[in-house]
């Protein structure tokens, strides 16, 4: 007995054990809120993949430009962990404008904080003029139950001017939506987390001109308010510093409508979307984006997916056109330029192309060639490294298909 304690007591002094945690340089997030979400405590095992996989979730956090670990012994051969942290500045004003669909021109201001209290609670709100005016406010606390539990919501109020396609005739509504959503957010663990949410929707399809188009006969008007069910599954294994980005990310999004109505609404929708990132030598970094989506009503001209400039095709135009299903693959390559300090300017080359099923046809459209579009592009980017999401973002997309448009995209953020 007494030579097994002798040989647990020397085991148990063998083991390198953390005696203290420390956390520098933070200057508006919250310390608690850092223990709170890291994994590793004093009083543990030192283990190296623990404390990689603490930085990086870290590093995801809104509030966090940079973070790293350094280890020091004690001379009672004990370990001592600090975690350096640099802050984002994260109260980020923006500001959108481009062509409406009337050729008049629209614009998009906001302004978010990311990391109200100190707590990476993001809370803000946004004014769009297309044509007519837009609002919309939003919340969220990520952890504001524990590291794994939190809350959304956000309120918005769409009304916009926007095309509608019945076969080759473009008609244009006036779109009416107004959203209330409500989200429990949760984190299973390092990789995985899910979103579960409930929203009640209004919409409003009204036509602008009482008439027929093209020996078409439209719509007037179509209304539906609905309850809708929301889930999404997220794993995410990226490595981030600055600029540079790798790994994988994927996000599944499913949602149910209730009672919804045949023209507009569908009763069941899903986008699937897969992006890789990886680090090309020093300077460059390759990034691609998959996305499907399919909705179950392929009935209605109203439908939820478009060709967008700012969403998916670049140079494309504003809502060039809608479909049921989609395929969208949006390749780029960014190089840095020149970096000094927190100023970068990274140049990029891109190519987006997509496939679309449109109202009432077959799924096979997707696949035939019929609705493929391409526009290759190059772009610029001017990053500030320790400001939340400052990337000044312009692009130059070029139709090769013929089938549409060229043209400038001015926005904040990376495209994806």
């Amino acid at each position: 007995m007494l030579i097994s304690a002798v040989s647990f007591a020397q085991d148990a002094v063998q083991k390198p054990i953390i005696s203290e945690l420390k956390i520098v340089g933070l200057k508006k997030t919250k310390e608690s809120l850092i223990r709170k979400i890291a994994r590793v405590e004093a009083g543990e095992t030192l283990d190296s993949l623990r404390l990689s996989e603490d930085i990086e979730r870290l590093k995801r956090l809104s509030s966090t430009a940079f973070a790293e670990y350094k280890v020091a012994k004690k001379a009672d051969g004990t370990y001592v962990v600090t975690y350096r942290m640099e802050e984002n500045f994260t109260i980020i004003p923006g500001l959108n404008i481009f062509t409406s669909n009337n050729d008049e021109v629209a614009f998009r201001v906001a302004l978010f904080e990311f990391n109200l209290f100190g707590q990476n609670i993001t809370t803000g709100g946004f004014f769009l003029r297309d044509v007519f005016n837009s609002y919309g406010g939003y919340w969220e606390a990520p952890y504001l139950f524990s590291d794994k539990l939190g809350l959304s919501f956000n309120y918005k109020n769409n009304d916009t001017f926007e095309p509608v396609f019945f076969g080759d005739t473009e008609v244009d509504y006036r779109n009416r939506n107004i959203t209330t959503e409500a989200k429990i957010l949760y984190n299973f663990d390092f990789h995985h987390r899910a979103e579960l949410g409930v929203r009640y929707f209004s919409n409003d399809f009204q036509f602008l001109e009482e008439s027929v188009e093209g020996g078409i006969a439209v719509p007037i008007r179509e209304e539906a308010n609905d309850l809708a069910y929301r889930g999404l599954y997220e794993y995410a294994n990226v490595d981030i510093v600055y600029q540079y980005i790798t790994g994988i990310r994927f996000k599944n999004t499913i949602e149910f409508i209730a009672n919804p109505d045949d023209n507009i609404n569908s009763t069941f929708t899903g986008i699937s979307e897969l992006q890789y990132f990886a680090k090309i030598g020093e300077k460059g970094n390759l990034a691609t984006r998959t996305q499907f989506s399919f909705s179950s009503n392929n009935d209605t001209p109203f439908a939820p997916f478009v060709v967008d400039n700012n969403l998916n095709i670049r140079g494309s135009g504003n809502i060039q056109d809608r479909g049921t299903s989609a395929i969208i693959i949006n390749t780029e390559y960014r190089h840095t330029f020149h970096e000094k300090g927190w100023f970068v300017v990274q140049g990029n080359a891109f190519v987006d192309a997509s496939s679309w099923r449109n109202t009432n046809r077959d799924f096979s459209e997707l696949f035939d060639g019929s609705t493929f579009k391409v526009n290759p592009g190059l772009g610029i980017r001017f990053i500030h490294k320790r400001i939340f999401n400052a990337v000044i973002r312009i692009d130059y997309g070029f139709d090769v298909t013929g089938d549409g448009d060229s043209g400038l995209v001015f926005g904040i953020g990376q495209f994806f």
